[in-house]
């Protein structure tokens, strides 16, 4: 449920610790893995174009899930 705290939370700022920083990139690393194989294994067009948008999407709500969801009221 959203509401005024959860508001707060989405769109504060929230520094990465210590312990974020090696998810964060785990997660950069992995997609971009998986980014590489779908350009070598999908022919240039529109729907790879859409593959590696929405896995960048991926990878920025993971990051967001990172940040945000210690911060959100609890449930």
């Amino acid at each position: 449920m959203i509401n005024r705290e959860s508001i707060e939370a989405f769109f504060t700022y929230h520094a990465p610790g210590a312990d974020d920083v090696p998810k964060y990139t785990a997660i950069r690393e992995h997609a971009k893995t998986l980014a590489l194989v779908i350009m070598e294994n999908t022919p240039p067009s529109a729907d790879q174009t859409a593959a590696i948008r929405l896995l960048r999407e991926c990878v920025m709500t993971a990051n967001a899930a990172i940040a945000v969801t210690p911060h959100l009221p609890s449930r």
